[in-house]
């Protein structure tokens, strides 16, 4: 399987594990299910089951919609891709050095250098700090679209 590199390190995409699983297990089964789904997020769990329907591996993601650029827009199946990659990697495939797909390594580099998301209690002191504070506050940190309406309605900011 093709690897890439990552910090120095290989890891193999899911694409290239689902092509190996497909060629040499082709009376496998690898099914999704989503465990939880809320406007902000989602779980989802891959099952891996063998010709007889017992289940030889799984694997759970979860994704938060709005984390990274792809997450935007796609973080459902950027969710199943990962949970994918868990359950083929559970089952031995694509792990010579590592678990991890290098679809998620580069999930997590990439969600480490964007902005942090704005905690509950965050943003109860933000509402009690002042107006100068609010704005830095809005152009540090990502945040739920109430908690900002509310900031920006609260100290008047357009």
């Amino acid at each position: 399987m093709k690897t890439i590199k990552i910090k120095g390190k290989d890891y193999i995409e899911v694409n290239e594990r689902i092509k190996f699983f497909r060629a040499n297990f082709s009376d496998y089964s690898l099914t999704s299910k989503v465990i939880e789904k809320t406007p902000e997020s989602i779980l989802i769990k891959a099952t891996i089951k063998n010709q007889d329907g017992v289940v030889v591996a799984t694997g759970m993601a979860e994704e938060i919609k709005g984390t990274t650029y792809i997450n935007e827009t796609s973080y459902v199946e950027n969710c199943e891709t990962s949970a994918w990659g868990r359950a083929l990697g559970n089952f031995g495939i694509g792990i010579d050095t590592s678990v991890a797909s290098a679809d998620e390594v580069v999930n997590a580099t990439n969600s480490q250098k964007q902005q942090q998301w704005l905690t509950q209690t965050q943003y109860v002191n933000t509402l009690k700090g002042t107006k100068k504070q609010a704005q830095n506050v809005l152009e540090k940190y990502k945040m739920k679209k109430e908690y900002r309406n509310e900031i920006l309605t609260k100290f008047k900011i357009k």
